[in-house]
């Protein structure tokens, strides 16, 4: 009971998100058929929320997830033959639920994703001291991970403590360190933790189309992954125990390393994390600190002048790699001139560094703040287009600053953004992490915009926002057009792009991956220009994000961002807008409510969408909603329901006139409609009308300019292959997949070409030729392996290994 309960649940969820591809369509589809044949043979209601209804529907919600299971289990009991189709059913949909990658498998990740290591890391051999005591302590909660929580003010070093203790004690978790910035600074900033999960899971081995669209679902696989591993995970920069507590590994044999300016009081008490408080470097450690940081090569000086310049720091390690950074570059830079010029910033020179060890307070009554006045140093030092360029940078706090992101923001040309970053990382202003991408530690960012907002103004401030948006959303609807070159669009982003006649391939997998490792910057981008009041620009970033969210997920962001873009489409609409935009927004919306298996919200945005695009007389965009409402029903198992919305939203498409907004997409939309048909009368068994549907669809998709869409072309075949089977003609249905095949091979589509050799290794067992099915069984695996699908191809091996037995 519980092995198909769990499976009922994986098969609901993955039904909605999409999770398992054509497979988990396939698998929810099974279920469909044995609940049906289930309630005809026990006589009583439909099983699922449909309650009286004649058919079942999918039980989305934990009761109706548990009614089906029992209602599975109640008529396996009085029959044999259910009783081992259930069994095969769940064995087959046990593939679809996330599995862990075991540290011991061939092949098993072995993440190492520290951040290098600062070659100036001075002190603190007691942290990593009180860390290995921790690890070897007798005394330990058993089966728990040792948790140690390094708390204390910004500048203090938590980050190079973390990883230099890492680093060091990495010899000791031989399954891999997992690190993640939690960009804990204010609550505006802090990652939730499912963008987390997500990104550690595919680290773990986890490919992304398993990864689970709830939080919940996330978590639960990231322990399952995590359970018999000896590994490290550093979370860095939380902002609150809520953050932290669901990226908590299961196994004893893990350390987890927290660092975070905030008492995590939640995770000490009730998870047994050990806290320890940094505190500022001695002086005699902040001298040493600071002439490694300054370097061989500067002139000698009196030990006296670089102590008082070590001790007006404050022992902060921020403030001292600042000021020696400043004087590694600055050869003619004098340490006396350093030394006077953070006396004068420094109110109370009596109290010297020693002002934030004794609670000292500036003219002003608030406490010395030594990192501010080594950044005030520094910054008087800059060029004064150097010192522009740092306030521009700093107008949002962007994840990373990329080379596009500063050139636009400072309104300065690309080669000269380069040189001004690597200028800034050069002083400690800023810190490169990767490839021309940068990133202020937010005390940096802090000071930047405080001067921006002091010499610069929120207007000009703004206008650099604007220019960041605009080039972000003019780079991600381009890139974009790449993933997904024949869908709808409706931004003016769109208008002027077209692909090249000689595109490769693989140009659109190139495009994907761009706009993930882009995924967190967009974000923040939609969030400033929602913060500025761009809301143009807002629903345009939420549209140019589609291919990536459909493709990869990531359903938290999606949500969180497409809300601000339904917000800032109906203010536009509320002024002077495009109110065609609402439709588009809540569509999209509904998508990653699906994603997240949150069935009724996507209802209710496809509802609220069909009804505004219907106010402003949108024809497309209210037959993209109301199509989209039947794909939500398909999944639903709302057969009926869903012809009845595919029909609609071709009748819609028929009031488009010639020069109206979506006449060009007219012929491949009405062609995508007649195939949902199709699939959607196979599900009722109303074969001969769905055979008479997906051959129009065919025709429709083969006289499509440019050589027609091969892609959909295959899918169409496909849907064939499965009318053919549902209504036992395996040879006919085996004559449709060879040409599934050929079309799939034309469009490139590695993973839809796998399922179709699969299905058609089904087709020859079913008429008896098992070498034939092998042989494609083993082409199916290639094609999964390919095309990064481990666990499909690890499925097709089992059942060839069974087909040979």
């Amino acid at each position: 009971m519980s092995m198909v309960l769990s499976t009922v649940g994986t098969v609901a969820s993955g039904a909605l998100s999409g999770a398992g591809g054509e497979m988990g369509r396939r698998t929810s589809e099974s279920l469909y058929g044995l609940l049906s044949r289930a309630r005809t043979a026990g006589g009583g209601a439909g099983t699922g929320s449909g309650g009286g209804e004649e058919q079942p529907t999918l039980p989305v919600t934990e009761r109706e997830q548990t009614a089906a299971a029992l209602r599975l289990m109640e008529v396996a009991r009085r029959s044999p033959e259910f009783a081992r189709e259930v069994a095969e059913w769940a064995r087959e949909a046990s593939w679809l639920v996330p599995r862990a990658v075991p540290a011991v498998a061939g092949g098993a990740s072995r993440p190492q994703m520290l951040p290098p290591a600062t070659a100036a890391f001075t002190d603190r051999e007691d942290v990593i001291a009180w860390i290995t005591a921790l690890l070897d302590d007798a005394d330990a909660v058993p089966g728990a991970p040792t948790i140690a929580a390094l708390t204390g003010p910004g500048g203090i070093g938590k980050t190079a403590v973390a990883v230099q203790c890492a680093y060091a004690l990495r010899e000791r978790f031989p399954d891999g360190i997992l690190f993640v910035d939690l960009a804990g600074a204010s609550s505006g900033t802090a990652l939730p933790p499912s963008d987390v999960l997500a990104r550690f899971l595919e680290r773990l081995g986890v490919p992304p189309a398993m990864v689970p669209g709830d939080e919940a679902r996330q978590r639960d696989l990231f322990r399952d992954c995590t359970a018999d591993r000896r590994m490290m995970v550093v979370l860095d920069n939380a902002h609150a125990d809520a953050q932290v507590v669901p990226l908590l590994p299961a196994s004893p044999g893990c350390l987890v390393l927290v660092t975070s300016r905030h008492r995590l009081g939640r995770l000490v008490a009730e998870h047994g994390a050990r806290p320890l408080v940094l505190r500022p470097l001695s002086t005699a450690d902040s001298v040493l600190l600071l002439r490694r940081v300054a370097g061989r090569e500067r002139a000698v000086a009196p030990d006296a002048v670089v102590q008082a310049v070590a001790e007006a720091t404050g022992g902060v390690p921020l403030a001292l790699c600042t000021t020696g950074a400043g004087l590694a570059v600055r050869e003619h830079l004098a340490w006396e001139r350093v030394a006077r010029q953070l006396s004068e910033r420094i109110h109370g020179q009596g109290q010297g560094g020693d002002a934030m060890r004794s609670g000292g307070t500036d003219d002003s009554g608030g406490p010395v703040d030594p990192v501010r006045h080594a950044q005030d140093a520094s910054y008087s030092e800059l060029t004064p287009e150097c010192a522009a360029f740092y306030r521009a940078i700093a107008g949002w706090a962007w994840p990373t600053v990329t080379v596009m992101c500063a050139a636009h923001a400072a309104g300065v040309e690309e080669d000269q953004a380069r040189v001004l970053l690597e200028q800034l990382a050069t002083v400690h202003l800023l810190e490169e992490v990767g490839e021309e991408r940068y990133r202020f530690h937010d005390l940096a960012r802090a000071h930047a915009r405080e001067l921006a907002v002091a010499e610069d103004g929120h207007g000009r401030m703004s206008a650099g926002v604007r220019r960041v948006a605009v080039a972000h959303l003019r780079w991600a609807a381009e890139a974009d057009f790449r993933v997904m070159p024949l869908r709808w669009r409706l931004g003016p982003a769109y208008r002027a792009l077209v692909l090249p006649e000689d595109r490769d391939p693989a140009d659109g997998k190139r495009a994907l991956a761009e706009l993930r490792r882009e995924r967190e910057n967009l974000a923040a981008v939609i969030r400033a220009a929602d913060h500025h009041g761009f809301d143009d620009l807002v629903w345009q970033l939420c549209e140019a994000m589609w291919g990536l969210h459909l493709l990869l997920g990531f359903h938290a962001q999606w949500i969180d961002t497409h809300l601000l873009g339904v917000a800032a489409a109906r203010r536009c609409a509320a002024e002077f807008g495009d109110r065609r935009a609402v439709g588009r927004m809540l569509v999209q919306l509904a998508f990653g409510h699906m994603g997240a298996g949150r069935a009724d919200d996507a209802e209710e945005a496809l509802a609220e969408a069909i009804g505004a695009d219907e106010a402003c007389g949108h024809h497309r965009g209210q037959a993209s909603a109301v199509e989209a409402l039947g794909l939500l029903r398909l999944k639903r198992w709302k057969y009926a329901e869903a012809q009845r919305c595919f029909e609609e939203a071709r009748e819609i498409l028929g009031r488009i006139r010639e020069g109206d907004d979506g006449w060009k997409d007219l012929p491949r939309a009405t062609a995508l409609l007649e195939h949902h048909i199709g699939r959607a009368q196979t599900k009722q068994r109303h074969f001969a009308e769905a055979l008479a549907r997906l051959n129009d669809a065919l025709v429709r998709f083969r006289q499509l300019p440019d050589g027609g869409d091969a892609y959909n072309e295959g899918r169409v075949y496909m849907s064939l292959g499965e009318v053919r089977l549902d209504a036992g003609d395996a040879d006919l249905a085996r004559v449709c997949l060879d040409k599934a095949v050929k079309a799939m091979e034309t469009a490139g589509a590695g993973l839809q070409l796998a399922d179709v050799f699969e299905s058609r290794a089904r087709c020859h067992r079913l008429s008896d030729r098992s070498a034939q099915a092998a042989e494609d069984l083993r082409t199916a695996a290639v094609h999964y392996e390919e095309n990064g699908d481990r666990v499909g191809a690890e499925r097709i091996r089992l059942g060839l290994a069974e087909l040979e037995a």
